[in-house]
């Protein structure tokens, strides 16, 4: 009978690497860093913005007609300070040129004219919103 030999060679323990050894700054160096300038810090995280109510713009409405000597002419509406109930005076400008500076409307408005404050003016409500200059030409 032969006999068979093998021979098995075991593996080598495993080694560790080393980390290698921390390099220490030279005290010119260490100094030199504690002289530099702080670190910038980083800024803080960035808060919701709010918005604020749009504050509210004047309207100038003009009326191009002459509505003849003794007369005057009114504005009513829903908005900017104006009422259905009572009408504001606009101011004559020239014999065909009637003008009203409205301050404060916050949003859209309807508006109509009146001769003296009695006969409103014929067609449908006009429409100006915060910031307009509206021109119209009514009729009676």
């Amino acid at each position: 009978m032969k006999k068979t030999t093998s021979t098995r060679k075991t593996p080598a323990p495993a080694t560790k690497q080393a980390a290698p050894a921390p390099v220490r700054p030279s005290t010119a160096a260490s100094k030199a860093k504690s002289l530099a300038a702080p670190a910038p810090v980083a800024p803080p995280p960035a808060s919701p913005v709010v918005m604020a109510k749009p504050k509210a713009a004047g309207v100038t409405i003009t009326a191009k007609i002459d509505v003849g000597f003794g007369n005057a002419l009114f504005v009513r509406g829903s908005g900017a300070g104006l009422s259905w109930g009572k009408g504001a005076l606009l101011t004559c400008v020239s014999s065909d040129t009637w003008r009203i500076v409205l301050p404060g409307a916050s949003g859209p408005f309807a508006f109509k004219f009146l001769l003296n404050d009695e006969t409103w003016s014929a067609g449908k409500d006009y429409l100006a919103g915060p910031g307009d200059t509206v021109t119209v030409t009514p009729a009676f």
